[in-house]
């Protein structure tokens, strides 16, 4: 349940200029493999779990599946390594969180220890998550046609991006989390399904810089923004060039993670590939 809790930051789409908007890609490596990028959003939403007939019939030609990453084993990556959340937030704050973790089905020992940013990941969430997200049923439909599943990062490394915040900053983003009410969370994620559903990734990245954004000074911002998809954009663009020297793969990551000057498309451009927008 908790595979690429980003869901606050499903949409970090840089300005794009290299790249057509566009969300289901194929490319052809230099040599010969077939790599199809499906780009995702962690929702269970029914408006984006019901896949076409071009998606089915992309994963039945494959070898491997490609997600963010692998299966989470080790629940202490979610957990602060010392410390409490009673400890750090006031009591108002605190009914807030307490009245989040019933909505999200949550226990509350275990919440009062988990990272800030996670719980403010989760927490914006205006409905329950659920195994059922879209990326987590690409997986079970790839596994249902015999398919080789692997993690484009291991979960330290899906993890480490927001790691590197300091607690502070981490409660910052918490609060700014807490102090939004359930219209705002709710229009803001009918805003970015209806945006998702459209494939425009010029306009999911003035969304996402309107409301993640938002809640952040600039500079923590950027520097999160930089962790979150530069730096992981590079590693995963590597690891899929290495994969396509010789298997055909589908690769199903964050809807963020195509776009830009350091998304994937650019990348494999860059590295050779040949591209071609589906719909």
């Amino acid at each position: 349940m908790l595979l690429s809790l980003f869901a606050l930051f499903s949409f970090l789409c840089s300005a794009n200029t290299w790249a057509a908007p566009g969300l289901f890609w194929k490319a052809e490596s230099p040599a010969g493999e077939t790599v199809y990028l499906f780009g995702t959003i962690h929702t269970d939403d029914d408006r984006v779990t019901e896949f076409p007939p071009a998606v089915m019939q992309a994963l039945g030609s494959i070898d491997v599946f490609m997600m963010e990453t692998q299966a989470l084993q080790d629940n202490q990556l979610l957990m602060m390594s010392d410390g409490n959340l009673r400890d750090m937030l006031s009591q108002d704050e605190l009914d807030k969180v307490y009245a989040l973790t019933e909505f999200h089905v949550m226990h509350r020992a275990q919440v009062l220890r988990m990272k800030p940013w996670l719980l403010a990941a989760i927490f914006d969430s205006p409905r329950p998550l659920t195994p059922f997200a879209q990326d987590n049923l690409l997986m079970a439909k790839a596994e249902d046609f015999g398919k080789e599943v692997r993690g484009l990062e291991t979960p330290a490394e899906h993890f480490n991006a927001m790691d590197s915040l300091s607690l502070e900053e981490q409660l910052l983003l918490l609060r700014a989390v807490l102090k939004r009410s359930d219209e705002q969370k709710l229009n803001d994620y009918e805003h970015l399904i209806r945006t998702y559903l459209a494939g425009d990734s010029d306009q999911l990245a003035a969304l996402d810089e309107k409301i993640t954004g938002g809640m952040l000074p600039a500079e923590v911002w950027q520097r999160m923004r930089y962790k979150l998809l530069d730096e992981r954009n590079a590693l995963m663009a590597a690891r899929i060039i290495e994969a396509a020297t010789s298997k055909k793969l589908f690769v199903a990551v964050g809807a963020s993670h195509l776009a830009g000057e350091t998304g994937l498309i650019v990348s494999l451009k860059r590295a050779g590939f040949k591209l071609s927008r589906l719909k």
